[in-house]
């Protein structure tokens, strides 16, 4: 190819992030950070459930809101970063997010109500819609297309080494500390986490500010749901995370409960079952750019089908076990779908990262709630019985996805 468009191809190629160059390794370790901040306050929380109940005297599905107003607001917020982040840019959107959200825990640490803490949690989650609405869009904007899986997966192992931190911090400290105090704890890691990230991100190169109207954002929301494949994928944003959310909020009332009667602190050094998902982020996500994203999905369901199989069982190993596959498979199948989704939208990418995202939180929300009615009237067979449905669901969707046709000169997506 000769001309202005090989001209034109060629200034593209060299404003992207190749692999291997210093760039690339800052932008992997600042999203990484970002990930792990956001994923830290989202869950530190989670240990803290059954400890709740009984300070406040509330039942599980009650303790649970201290995680669903997060997600319910984050979900809420995504709708609207996203567009913004399409107007005023990526990183500016994203590094107030995490300094926000940090403000916010460590505000949450000296609520004296129970409300008030909700409440310090609802604007914390739509604080952090900033970075988890704009993270995918910054790197399917800014990392050259053959090496996205990755980059994509080492931000998602971000994310599990975050959740994995923020529960067994918080799972660990409130068997000695109140919990308030694991609460600052974690606020002052994110600010850290958050400086990091505003001192090593790269400016974006790629990024063309939008026009930030009503018509533009109906315009992008309608494109995306013509799309043969990005409203499945959005559904198993939907699926996969509630089950997700849902099996790691009961596991600790089980555990705690009769016939083991665990320790908080034991329970919360569980939570090393999510290294699993750091390593499942960076390798099924690299997997999914050599075979195709389309013959990897399902089968990073199947995994956390056997996973939650192995958690019916009664001995502590086959239930650690469990938790570790069904742990893999969700941050692979995370990969894979996130970054599918920034292959298939041709336009308004921030817009379509925000509306897998808003379908993933509120699976959290919904499903992370919905769960302990489920707890309350079956035990662990309940929540089993709930979350298998949810997969089946997101397995039938998969195989959908596995057949749909490539998009043109991208047989990934």
């Amino acid at each position: 190819m000769t001309g202005p468009l090989a001209d034109t191809a060629k200034l593209i190629n060299e404003t992207w992030i190749e692999k291997g160059t210093p760039a690339f390794l800052r932008t992997v370790l600042a999203l990484f950070s970002g990930g792990f901040a956001t994923f830290a306050l989202l869950y530190c929380v989670q240990p803290m459930m059954p400890m709740l109940s009984r300070e406040y005297s509330i039942n599980a599905a009650q303790s649970s809101l201290i995680l669903s107003v997060s997600t319910a607001m984050l979900a809420f917020g995504l709708l609207i970063t996203g567009p913004i982040s399409d107007r005023v840019g990526r990183k500016p959107v994203m590094m107030t997010a995490l300094f926000s959200a940090a403000t916010c825990t460590i505000a949450s640490a000296f609520m004296p109500s129970w409300e008030g803490v909700l409440l310090m949690r609802a604007l914390l989650g739509l604080s952090l819609s900033g970075l988890a609405a704009v993270a995918m869009t910054y790197l399917s904007e800014e990392i050259h297309p053959q090496h996205i899986g990755l980059a994509m997966g080492l931000y998602i192992g971000g994310n599990a080494i975050g959740g994995m931190s923020g529960r067994l911090i918080t799972g660990v400290l409130i068997d000695y500390v109140s919990w308030h105090t694991a609460m600052l704890v974690i606020g002052v890691l994110a600010l850290a986490a958050a400086t990091v990230f505003w001192k090593i991100l790269p400016p974006s190169r790629n990024f063309q500010s939008r026009v930030l109207n009503p018509r533009s954002l109906l315009d992008g929301f309608t494109m995306h749901f013509k799309d043969a494949g990005l409203p499945w994928l959005f559904l198993e944003a939907f699926l996969l995370m509630g089950s997700f959310v849902t099996l790691f909020n009961y596991i600790g009332y089980r555990l705690l409960a009769e016939p083991y009667h665990m320790s908080q602190a034991l329970v919360g050094l569980l939570s090393v079952v999510y290294l699993s998902g750091i390593y499942s982020s960076a390798k099924i996500g690299s997997l999914a750019d050599k075979l195709g994203r389309r013959n990897v999905f399902w089968a990073t369901i199947l995994l956390m089908f056997g996973g939650l199989l192995l958690t019916l069982f009664g001995p502590i190993p086959v239930i650690v076990v469990g938790m570790l596959i069904f742990t893999f498979g969700f941050f692979g199948a995370h990969s894979v779908a996130s970054s599918w989704i920034g292959r298939r939208a041709p336009k308004a990418k921030g817009q379509a990262s925000s509306l897998y995202l808003f379908c993933y939180y509120a699976g959290s929300s919904v499903a992370g709630t919905g769960g302990g009615f489920f707890w309350h009237f079956g035990g662990w067979n309940g929540i089993g019985l709930f979350i298998g449905v949810l997969l089946t669901g997101a397995f039938l969707v998969a195989l959908k996805l596995a057949k749909l046709a490539p998009l043109p000169g991208n047989q990934a997506g």
